[in-house]
């Protein structure tokens, strides 16, 4: 059996990101012993809302999103997020 490597602690997210990103992830985690986790309980980041939108423009929206080869609500989101 392979003698795995002790995964360090990380002040922060980022730090731990690029860790994770520079190393053989084999060298720290055994990963024949992996189970797949469930977790029902989780809440949606994001909400559902309502907004109208002339036909014309959605239309538009989707033919562009399509283009994209994205989900045009992907595209919607992208763009509210560039106009902020």
């Amino acid at each position: 059996m392979k003698k795995l490597k002790k995964i360090p602690y990380f002040k922060t997210e980022k730090e731990e990101r690029n860790f994770w990103q520079t190393v053989d992830a084999t060298e720290y985690v055994d990963f024949s012993k992996l189970q797949r986790a469930r977790f029902p309980n989780l809440k949606l980041t994001s909400k559902p809302i309502t907004i109208r939108l002339p036909i014309s423009l959605l239309e538009r929206v989707k033919v562009k999103a399509n283009q994209m080869d994205i989900p045009y609500q992907s595209y919607i989101k992208q763009l509210i997020a560039q106009g902020l």
